[in-house]
């Protein structure tokens, strides 16, 4: 009978082959679908894969408020900068710092 040492060891022996098993499918899995793909003329755009870089992610906003002494803008979206509180909390308006209005 195998001591339990000895089972642990064959466990992690059956892992690491069943890892390198996978690893060496997934490659002929993924060399086979490129040759098709190269094969038929298909692209990721045919699968449904939208192409690299179209996210709308980071797009940029105009600024919509400015201070008029240092130039620093806002686009009146997230957190409120620290300039145009303290103008708030003196007293004006943030309408009073609108660009173009």
């Amino acid at each position: 009978m195998s001591s339990y040492k000895e089972l642990l060891s064959q466990i992690e022996m059956l892992r690491q082959q069943a890892e390198s098993q996978r690893k060496a499918e997934i490659a002929n899995v993924v060399a086979d679908i490129r040759a098709k793909m190269q094969e038929y003329g298909i692209n990721l755009s045919d699968l449904g894969f939208a192409a690299r870089g179209s996210r709308s992610k980071g797009t940029r906003v105009a600024a919509k408020y400015r201070n008029p002494s240092t130039g620093d803008t806002w686009t009146g979206r997230g957190k409120m900068p620290k300039w145009l509180q303290r103008e708030v909390s003196a007293g004006k308006r943030r309408e009073d710092f609108l660009i173009g209005g």
